[in-house]
């Protein structure tokens, strides 16, 4: 499709999610159960991920609590699997708003989804096996949103966490390369106004950006992660 340069019109639509991945956070219950939920509200710079969490989900408490989860992120091959616990809550009881929106308590995440929980290597919660990639991460700060509103300040949580342990499928890598990504087969799962999609496949553009190499890029949380793994 294409657009009119200046033919825009002003709208004022309840949320802006132009498109993000989905992301399935693992963490840890109290009784050493795991929880699974699906999130779409992130984005990573260098080995660090910025989390937009609902401040009454059961993942907030767990990630306050013990400071530890697995960013599982599925492909488009994944989405059924997303979708049956899409609308599920660890917390019980089901919270104020998410009753509002129709979601329910769910204890066996991993059963509902038929996903596979595996061990991670670094944090207590578990990876998701038929995830192309699992990054095991620590919470790193927790940050504000919202401050300048009386009501929704505490219902958004804003979390910082480092990445320790990248784990990706094998089919992802970049031929002749152990630690890149081929952007060209990875099709990660998108949310773009509370809907699924995926990736065309190709290019679009050379990119500019992309005649950077990748390692001028890389941050001293990858020595960091290293360190940590030594010591498990």
């Amino acid at each position: 499709m294409s657009y009119t340069p200046l033919q825009t019109v002003a709208i004022e639509p309840a949320i802006l999610y132009f498109g993000t991945p989905v992301v399935l956070i693992s963490t840890q219950n109290e009784d050493g159960s795991s929880n699974l939920a699906p999130m779409s509200s992130a984005f990573w710079l260098g080995w660090r991920c910025i989390l937009g969490l609902d401040g009454s989900s059961k993942t907030t408490e767990n990630l306050l609590r013990t400071g530890q989860c697995v960013l599982n992120l599925p492909s488009a091959a994944q989405v059924d699997a997303v979708d049956r616990i899409a609308r599920s809550t660890g917390s019980d009881p089901v919270p104020d708003a998410k009753q509002m929106r129709g979601y329910h308590h769910e204890r066996q995440k991993w059963e509902v989804s038929g996903l596979t929980p595996v061990p991670a290597q670094t944090v207590a919660p578990p990876r998701a096996l038929e995830c192309p990639v699992q990054l095991e991460a620590v919470l790193a700060a927790e940050n504000g949103f919202m401050a300048d509103d009386p009501v929704w300040k505490d219902g958004i949580k804003v979390f910082e966490v480092r990445i320790q342990r990248v784990h990706v499928h094998p089919a992802l890598l970049m031929d002749g390369h152990d630690n890149r990504i081929d952007p060209d087969r990875w099709h990660p799962l998108i949310m773009s106004f509370q809907q699924f999609y995926g990736l065309a496949p190709g290019k679009l553009h050379p990119s500019r950006l992309g005649q950077i190499e990748e390692a001028t890029y890389r941050s001293p949380d990858v020595d960091r992660a290293r360190a940590a793994s030594q010591v498990i």
